[in-house]
């Protein structure tokens, strides 16, 4: 992106936050803000401060056991409160509650977003079936009839605008569901980059010149304005579609999205997973942490350019049952790929608070949501290779709600061996495990973390009566 473009559009974005916060402050609507930027700076200006749009969101599939390495982060609470070394908890008496929380959720020094406020913490909800030794299990994300969780998420994010919606790292499974669009595959996240890599604005390409871009930018923008099948509600969403992918066209972002040596190494922590193990035995595991790291970080730069609206990407597939040691420790590789884990979540939460919506003008860190589910978490009752069956052949779900879910465990596994679920309706503990009605009510949930709490908009995917966990 050219010195000048990047300035402009970094401008806009200023202009439309000082604007809403200004009108805040003073009491002026948003309606009467977008017109007072229609008169100055404006229509596309207006536009991007009135509309209201869905969050983003972020989808960890952690298959083949990959899982399991969250339990470390958010474990059950009794699990972790019992402090039996032949549980799979591995920092006995240094655990904590998280303070704020609608539901008790139990932390600990590998625990990441620790230091979110009660309200935006981690909700984790059984739900689903174990699905031992798969990449992309089904029964939470396919449990509803309207289609899949992340076609769902896709749909509902096509408000915004964005030359790739939804992009897809290696072999994870987006599914389907009534209107969603395709999603852009690669196969590594270093790959993300080479969506976006315009080759019309490449050197010696038709566009290369910044003058010749802004030139066929306006030229579509005026064959736009002046067909009147624009502004039809049927076509209004393709013309605004391919007005951003015009300008896309002139601009080469490849640069923009690159992993930054020097900054992006440091805040996502690569530069210390040199000592985790990378033996092809070890499902190449240094490899995968570094492919998790890059994912999330171009997530955070597409997003603020406005290019996707959604990354589903595979966590680990290590199947750790090798994780512990003796004495409810982690072995010392097994130690470093967790922290690892933490560093980079919490890098990417730094990342994205570090960056603006160029939809929205609001942080990137209070508009995604994120969701982490897989396979088989692993059973929490035994650390001793770690094996992979539940009480009741249970899961669950980890959704970082950003505010519009209640937070804690709904749910759980108990030091008796027994799996609890809950009441989607009212919230409450029910000694019956239903891991269907619970899977739909989690899908439920993210729909209507990333409408922002449009209930009717959710009803659109399912009707299941989950007011128990929504705020």
């Amino acid at each position: 992106m050219k010195k000048r473009d990047q300035e402009r559009e970094i401008g806009r974005r200023a202009l439309i936050k000082w604007s809403l916060a200004a009108g805040a402050a003073l009491g002026v609507s948003r309606s009467n803000i977008c017109s007072i930027l229609e008169g100055t700076a404006g229509k596309g200006v207006a536009m991007a401060a009135g509309t209201v749009h869905n969050k983003r969101s972020v989808h960890i599939r952690a298959g083949n056991g990959g899982l399991a390495w969250f339990q470390l982060m958010w474990p059950h609470n009794a699990i972790a409160a019992a402090h039996n070394t032949t549980f799979a908890w591995h920092k006995i008496g240094q655990e904590s509650m998280a303070p704020g929380t609608t539901n008790p959720l139990t932390i600990g020094p590998d625990t990441a977003f620790a230091a979110f406020p009660g309200a935006k913490q981690i909700t984790a909800l059984m739900g689903g079936t174990n699905e031992q030794h798969t990449d992309n299990p089904t029964s939470i994300a396919r449990s509803v009839s309207s289609g899949s969780l992340f076609a769902i998420a896709s749909v509902l994010q096509a408000d915004t605008p964005s030359v790739v919606p939804v992009i897809t790292v290696d072999n994870v499974d987006f599914g389907t569901a009534p209107g969603a669009p395709q999603p852009s595959n690669v196969p590594t996240a270093d790959d993300i980059v080479g969506l976006f890599n315009s080759a019309a604005s490449r050197a010696g390409g038709l566009l290369e010149h910044s003058t010749h871009a802004d030139l066929y930018r306006a030229q579509y923008a005026t064959l736009a304005a002046l067909n009147r099948a624009s502004a039809l509600s049927t076509t209004r969403d393709s013309y605004r579609t391919s007005r951003s992918a015009s300008k896309f066209l002139g601009t080469n972002l490849a640069s923009q999205l690159q992993f930054r040596a020097g900054t992006d190494d440091t805040l996502y922590g690569t530069a210390n997973f040199t000592g985790i193990s990378n033996n092809p035995g070890d499902f190449n595991k240094r490899d995968a942490v570094t492919n998790f790291a890059r994912g999330l970080a171009a997530a955070a730069k597409a997003f603020e350019f406005g290019l996707a609206s959604s990354i589903v990407l595979p966590g680990l597939r290590d199947d750790p049952h090798g994780a512990f040691g003796a004495n409810a420790t982690l072995t010392a590789d097994s130690q470093l790929v967790l922290t690892a884990l933490k560093g980079i979540l919490d890098g990417f939460m730094a990342d994205l608070a570090a960056r603006t919506d160029s939809v929205t003008g609001e942080k990137l860190s209070d508009g995604v949501i994120l969701t982490i589910e897989g396979d088989t978490p692993k059973t929490p009752l035994v650390n001793n290779t770690w094996p992979d069956a539940t009480p009741q052949m249970s899961n669950w779900m980890y959704i970082l709600g950003g505010g519009s879910l209640k937070t804690g465990w709904y749910g759980g596994i108990g030091t008796d061996g027994n799996a609890t679920g809950f009441d989607p309706a009212k919230g409450t503990a029910l000694a019956t495990y239903s891991g269907d009605i619970q899977a739909q009510a989690a899908v439920g949930a993210v729909v209507y973390a990333i409408t922002r709490g449009d209930i009717r908009r959710t009803q659109d995917f399912t009707r299941q009566d989950f007011s128990g966990i929504i705020v």
